[in-house]
């Protein structure tokens, strides 16, 4: 339940701090839809109706003073449904690139954080005769798996919609003053400690367990130590990114994921992460960088909800560091790189050291916080972000029209200046590919290897699916032939 003057998670937090003139830690994704776009009023009572379910998209950031806590969520009395929802075209002929210039932009742009933390762009004029909706959200409001049962929000399972319920008249809670700020900020931070304290009690009757759980966490610990340790290579991309991006996407089907893992080994993301590390590998060539001995590694976040909690606001992430092997030089190659490394790492402890450390951060004050948040996005860990969401396998609706796509945008934090989102819906996989404007004038060559190097591995795949079908068709006329051969064959008379 999202409530007034709830305290932000350090994970939430942290997002919070390290944004700055050229970090923008909104993500979001483009939405292509079919059929004439709606008027703006109709679309503006429709999301009206839905805002009662997200309780969190009508609140804003208060920080509490003197440092006494981290922020907290309170009530907007301003809010202005009309300023969060903007309305545009696209210039003939619309076509996708004028789209995805347009995207860029918009998400060049910091939110406000003033207000509420979000934008939805309603865009018209595609030249197929559909329509766009932009979304842009504070990863301090969302992380990617709740984002996905979010859309369910403002999308149905069908053309004919789904009753979300009378909404209740919105009565905004009144801004709370210094004082009670600085009383919330400390009884935040008491709360926590009690909550550390009575589990602490609760664990001193089970020692076995607790001693255990300790190893572990010490384990984990020590992991996430040792990849800070081992710095990954350092690459043309890894600088400050400016204020301004560039979008790619990628179109690609969720079978052709699973095809490749059926026959060649790993999971769907094993795949995923091997397909980058292919891209990567191109653009390199491309650019006459050398990937001889380069060793690339990729933040995978990983969501530490359970079912019961998926639809929830707020972040509850950890991180694992997975490889990029773009020195191997073959695509079954890479994939088998990959997946030894993570059903290695799905067998240590580095997400929950990870974690381990994230909660130590709910007892900073602010100002350290700010600072020890920075670690998690020091290069020292990893070269870029890569995340893989895992959406809906059936159509949704949004005023009776059908969502054809969804590519996901991430966001560029620290010395980074690409970032890559994939996200499946209805059969479809599609890749989101965001970059520095100038650092990245040649986004379009990651997305070409990207195809590419899906392509190597699908041609693999059916390769060995028509050698294995030759070989079954040999083996069955070889044994339809070996029974024919002995039915037909009779004892000569004597």
């Amino acid at each position: 339940m999202q409530q007034h003057l709830d305290r932000l998670s350090s994970v939430d937090a942290g997002f919070l701090a390290q944004e700055g003139p050229t970090t923008h830690m909104h993500i979001g994704g483009i939405v292509l839809l079919d059929g004439p776009p709606p008027q703006l009023d109709e679309f503006l009572a429709h999301v009206r109706s839905r805002l009662h379910l997200v309780p969190r998209y009508r609140q804003k950031i208060a920080h509490a003073p003197l440092e006494t806590g981290l922020p907290l969520w309170i009530d907007d009395p301003s809010f202005n449904l009309e300023y969060h929802v903007r309305h545009s075209a696209l210039p003939t002929p619309g076509d996708e690139q004028t789209l995805l210039r347009i995207a860029a932009r918009i998400f060049s742009q910091p939110l406000d954080r003033a207000k509420p933390l979000w934008e939805l762009w309603l865009i018209e004029g595609l030249g197929d005769g559909g329509f766009a909706l932009v979304q842009k959200t504070h990863h301090a409001v969302v992380d990617g798996i709740s984002g996905v049962d979010l859309a369910t929000v403002l999308f149905d399972l069908s053309p004919e919609g789904t009753d979300a319920g009378a909404p209740q008249p919105w009565v905004p809670h009144p801004e709370p003053s210094r004082a009670e700020l600085l009383a919330r900020g400390l009884q935040g931070a008491a709360r926590r400690v009690a909550e550390v304290a009575t589990e602490s009690v609760s664990q001193v009757a089970h020692p076995q367990e607790l001693l255990g759980r300790a190893r572990e966490v010490a384990g984990g610990v020590g992991e996430v130590a040792m990849t800070a340790i081992r710095a990954p290579s350092p690459t043309p991309f890894n600088v400050k990114p400016g204020p301004h991006r560039r979008i790619a996407v990628v179109r690609a089907e969720l079978a052709e994921f699973k095809a490749i893992k059926t026959a060649l080994g790993g999971t769907v993301n094993d795949v995923v992460l091997a397909v980058v590390a292919g891209g990567l590998a191109h653009f390199f060539r491309e650019r006459g960088w050398r990937t001889d001995g380069v060793e690339l590694r990729a933040c995978v976040p990983v969501s530490l909800r359970s079912p019961d909690q998926r639809g929830a606001l707020g972040n509850e992430l950890t991180v694992m560091m997975a490889p990029l092997p773009i020195d191997v030089p073959d695509a079954v190659g890479r994939l088998q790189r990959v997946r030894e490394v993570m059903d290695g790492l799905k067998e240590s402890k580095q997400a929950l050291g990870a974690k381990t450390l994230a909660n130590l951060q709910d007892f900073a004050p602010p100002t350290i916080f700010a600072q020890a948040s920075r670690l998690n996005f020091s290069s020292r860990m990893y070269n870029l972000l890569v995340t893989n969401v895992p959406g809906p396998q059936v159509p949704l609706y949004v005023l009776g029209r059908c969502m054809r796509a969804i590519f996901p945008v991430p966001f560029l934090a620290g010395d980074r200046s690409l970032a890559i989102a994939i996200m499946s819906y209805d059969g479809g996989m599609d890749f989101g590919l965001l970059g520095d404007y100038d650092v990245m004038h040649d986004l379009d060559v990651v997305a070409e290897g990207i195809e590419g190097a899906l392509g190597e591995l699908l041609a693999i795949t059916r390769r060995r699916a028509r050698v294995e079908s030759r070989k079954a068709k040999r083996r069955t006329t070889s044994s339809g032939a070996g029974g024919r051969s002995s039915a037909q064959t009779k004892p000569r008379a004597r």
